[in-house]
């Protein structure tokens, strides 16, 4: 199984930060945020992963590499300076992933355990949700059991880190298209598993909330 790091946003919110600099690019404790997701999926047994970029792309192209420093390969989906959003960004790297892959935005500070092997016992997607955030108190979807629905009253918020069945996007046109869209439609036709994961998870989207998890 592949790994998909979704890196491609313009990082509106980390303004002035993001300026410069690609929000993955910055920097936490000493490393760029997106380096935490590499050395975590490496230590999880990932051996490759796919990364798509475009406000700035080059530069992280340019910090990272092939992957040859952390033992990991590295491949780029470049969207030039058109990003697709999320759902947009992993069908035009389809090509250049597995039957079943995990996507994980690069933006996360959190202490899941990402399996490489995950089985989605014939779902089209496993989410990982999470209790809601000051930021997003009303939470994004439902989960009844292993069953992530729409209809529940008590939401819980997407932690951005996802397992997904190439078949999730198959007959979806190219162009910017939306994850949750994308989720939702599959949602209604129980096509979408997922689980409560209640441990350390942080959205890294603004300043303060990068300055408050570095000062953690």
């Amino acid at each position: 199984m592949k790994a998909m790091i979704l890196a491609a946003g313009r990082g509106e919110r980390m303004m002035p930060l993001t300026k410069d600099c690609p929000k993955p690019l910055l920097m936490l404790r000493k490393k760029p945020l997106i380096v935490w997701q590499i050395e975590r999926l490496v230590s999880a047994g990932f051996k490759e992963i796919v990364i798509n970029i475009a406000y700035l792309g080059e530069m992280i192209q340019e910090e990272l590499g092939d992957g040859a420093k952390w033992g990991v390969k590295i491949s780029y989906s470049d969207e030039q300076e058109n990003a697709l959003e999320s759902a947009g960004g992993i069908i035009k790297a389809l090509d250049l992933l597995t039957e079943k892959f995990m996507v994980i935005n690069s933006d996360l500070w959190c202490d899941y355990g990402f399996v490489n092997d995950f089985d989605l016992k014939g779902k089209m997607a496993h989410l990982i949700m999470v209790p809601n955030p000051e930021h997003n108190k009303q939470g994004d979807f439902g989960l009844i059991g292993n069953d992530i629905t729409l209809s529940c009253s008590e939401r819980y918020t997407f932690s951005g880190i996802g397992y997904y069945s190439k078949e999730l996007f198959f007959g979806l046109e190219p162009g910017r298209r939306k994850l949750g869209d994308v989720l939702r439609e599959a949602i209604k036709n129980g096509f979408v598993s997922g689980e409560l994961y209640e441990g350390i998870w942080r959205d890294v989207g603004t300043p303060e909330r990068l300055k408050e998890i570095a000062s953690i």
